[in-house]
């Protein structure tokens, strides 16, 4: 089953649509409190990260399940605010690998979805060998244009390394709860899906 789509800007009141929408799917499928309470919690992780990317971005969310097993797509299209300039500032950023406030697994996130906001396919080449987690969690993803950042690569390459990128993981509610996190392009849009079977 797929939920309406909600059309989305930084605004409180279309964001907390958002959670409505994700509380009404839950209701659906028969959800029981404690379910439907974890199923809100990674929603509004998805929210607490948007404003900053809907400065740059239009968004679509929308919920899909099959029994319990539950997908929230957040779909983020660039708009023309995404001049040239804003794309070279975002790029120089996202490629140093220095950048200090890509901490935690929501800000990687965050950060996978801007690259990929500012032209992934022309700016993937950019990428040091060594680019610290982005490189982590790249997989073939034949349901979106080329390759997706996977929360579960990425989860898999720092369980081997067990150093503060295992850590962060443990720390992060969106880590300890969902299956997985896939950031990826399909079409001209940028598209979030945190997937959660119960």
């Amino acid at each position: 089953m797929k939920s309406d789509i909600c059309k989305f800007s930084h605004d409180k009141d279309s964001l907390s649509a958002l959670l409505d929408e994700t509380e009404k799917a839950a209701s659906y499928s028969n959800l029981d409190k404690k379910e439907t309470g974890r199923l809100r919690l990674l929603a509004e992780e998805l929210v607490g990260m948007l404003p900053e990317l809907l400065e740059f971005s239009d968004g679509e969310f929308w919920v899909e399940s099959e029994g319990k097993s539950f997908e929230l797509h957040t779909a983020l299209s660039p708009d023309e605010s995404m001049t040239e300039e804003r794309r070279s500032k975002l790029l120089a950023v996202s490629t140093s690998g220095k950048n200090v406030s890509a901490v935690g697994i929501m800000a990687k996130i965050k950060l996978a979805v801007e690259f990929m906001l500012i032209d992934y396919e022309r700016n993937v080449a950019e990428l040091p060998a060594d680019y610290c987690f982005y490189s982590e969690g790249i997989v073939p993803a034949p349901s979106f244009s080329g390759h997706a950042w996977s929360l579960e690569i990425y989860r898999q390459n720092a369980q081997k390394e067990k150093n503060e990128k295992w850590d962060e993981l443990e720390r992060s509610i969106i880590a300890n709860i969902a299956d997985e996190v896939l950031v990826g392009i399909q079409g001209k849009k940028v598209e979030i899906i945190v997937k959660k079977a119960f």
